[in-house]
């Protein structure tokens, strides 16, 4: 029992504590005292083995641990590309993003400065303020409380949209009111006004 013991202590002495190299040294000891010996020290040495195997797993692991933590410490490494996400919910964010911003004003109302700007419906009228025009291909631009000059004309537009201190030379005050301009189009609005009865206006809405 005792012999047992010290070959167990020696055979795990000489695989955690000593080069490898000294392992055969052990195997070619007398096993000593019969068959009841030789099978416990069979049994010592597997577990011993098991020991070892398992003492090397765990320091692999470690090494893979701390190799991962030091690429995620490492400031130039983006941690968003990790960042997993299922396709359902992708496919829902995007739809609803869309959805957002492609309404439409229906119908499009034109207005003085005391009507809400916002996307116009027939319960809800409220005056456009993505207004775009389909012959210049301009943004219109509007001024609250104020109006256009009479002098204004084409080539003034034409020549200063949409620089507001350009345009500006032919504003007047006028409180209610709004003016709206493109580059090639400009109108004075005070009342809320459904844009389908100017018909020589080409402004659409641009969709909010």
């Amino acid at each position: 029992m005792a012999k047992d013991l010290d070959e167990l202590l020696d055979e795990v002495e000489s695989k955690f504590c000593r080069p490898d190299p000294l392992r055969p040294r052990l195997a070619e000891r007398p096993g000593g005292g019969g068959g009841g010996g030789g099978l416990g020290h069979d049994r010592s040495r597997a577990e011993a083995e098991e020991k070892l195997r398992s003492t090397e797993r765990f320091k692999k692991e470690d090494d893979l641990d701390s190799l991962i933590n030091e690429i995620f410490e490492d400031p130039n490494f983006d941690k968003k590309s990790f960042k997993l996400k299922s396709k359902s919910s992708g496919n829902t964010s995007v739809r609803a993003s869309i959805q957002g911003l492609g309404k439409s004003c229906s119908p499009v109302y034109l207005g003085g400065s005391a009507a809400p700007c916002g996307i116009g419906t027939a319960t809800s009228q409220r005056s456009c303020d993505h207004l775009r025009c389909t012959a210049c291909d301009f943004w219109v631009v509007s001024y609250d409380d104020y109006m256009w000059d009479k002098s204004c004309d084409y080539l003034f537009f034409r020549n200063n949209m949409p620089e507001f201190h350009k345009l500006k030379t032919k504003l007047v005050k006028k409180k209610g009111a709004r003016a709206y301009a493109c580059q090639c189009s400009w109108r004075t609005v005070v009342e809320l006004t459904d844009l389908q009865t100017d018909h020589e206006l080409r402004w659409v809405c641009g969709k909010h």
